[in-house]
């Protein structure tokens, strides 16, 4: 095989890969599972905004990574019948990469920002007068011979997400008119979501199979979609299984080292530190992550939030602590660590 049939060969591979994420998001609020209390407020706003002509108001979506936040502005913009241009905030370092997107946009278009609080503070800067009156001014030439230029933009409708709403400034939190929390999935939308993944993909699944899914999914659907994905293998190499049951997922996942909560190796690793280095903690976010190898933001997105909504460590003033569920779980006895 060519050096050429190789990046042909992965490029296909990749398009296709994302073919088959882009099948399996919902194009509708209708069809778009969970979330319920954020959708009637959305559907609202969306009507109330077309009967008016009008741009929707600004969006703010915030919440733990995986539970559709993305997938939600596409929506947005469908329902709102625009277009939507998506970005995030690592992407735009300065202000004329802003000003190249909003310059692009249509009236009434969304413009997508993922990560939004990373966006470097001259950017966000520029976002200000953008989201409130809709004019940037940007300063044109160099020396004694530059001078500010007013820029007016059509209305529009911003749509950040990000998993870490406390490190947006107040200012730009404040110029959001609609602000969404986006709360993990309780079984029974995961159950949901991972049966019509099943249809979509073609593959044969039984209601106690996408239960068992469900359950260990954290609740999350990118977690539901990609474990449903890797479980469909597994039962498609099988002799003994024709359909996605509840035996093979409980066998795949063991190989995938997923226990019956839903931890994987980095939440057993990250508890198992606690209790055998710091008996328990109190420790801080930055020693663990460097105990475990991990980036302190990949911990604080990824895994402390599960791990706390599972009740298995708590925040105090003085750092993150195991608590007796954890120990009960892992079968280690507090007196005995």
């Amino acid at each position: 095989m060519t050096e050429d049939d190789r990046i042909v060969t992965g490029e296909a591979k990749d398009d296709a890969e994302s073919s088959v994420e882009q099948s399996l998001r919902p194009s509708s609020l209708a069809t778009y599972i969970g979330q319920s209390a954020l959708k009637r407020e959305l559907s609202v706003y969306i009507r109330a905004a077309k009967k008016r002509e009008e741009a929707l108001d600004h969006v703010l979506l915030y919440g733990p990574p995986g539970l559709g936040k993305t997938t939600l502005a596409m929506i947005i913009a469908s329902e709102m019948q625009v277009g939507i241009k998506t970005t995030s905030g690592p992407a735009i370092e300065k202000t004329g990469d802003l000003v190249a997107l909003l310059n692009e946009l249509q009236p009434g278009d969304v413009l997508f920002i993922d990560e939004i609080h990373r966006l470097p503070k001259v950017v966000e800067e520029m976002l200000y007068s953008a989201m409130e009156d809709f004019y940037i001014d940007i300063v044109v030439g160099q020396g004694p011979t530059a001078h500010p230029v007013h820029f007016p933009l059509p209305p529009f409708t911003l749509i950040g997400a990000t998993t870490r709403a406390g490190l947006l400034s107040a200012p730009l939190r404040d110029r959001f008119g609609i602000v969404g929390h986006m709360a993990y999935y309780n079984t029974d939308e995961l159950e949901e979501i991972v049966m019509r993944s099943a249809r979509i993909l073609n593959s044969p699944i039984q209601e106690e199979g996408a239960h068992e899914i469900a359950r260990r999914s954290r609740g999350t659907p990118r977690i539901a979609n990609r474990l449903l994905k890797r479980i469909r293998d597994f039962a498609e190499v099988s002799d003994q299984h024709d359909s996605i049951d509840r035996p093979i997922v409980q066998q795949a996942l063991k190989m995938l080292q997923v226990d019956e909560d839903g931890l994987d190796q980095t939440d057993l690793k990250l508890l198992r530190t606690m209790i055998r280095f710091y008996n328990g903690g109190p420790v801080g976010l930055n020693t663990l992550a460097a105990n475990i190898g991990e980036e302190t933001d990949t911990v604080a997105e990824m895994y402390e939030p599960f791990l706390l909504q599972k009740g298995f460590i708590k925040r105090t003033a003085r750092g993150r602590m195991v608590t007796p569920l954890a120990y009960e779980h892992l079968g280690i006895s507090p007196e005995h660590n």
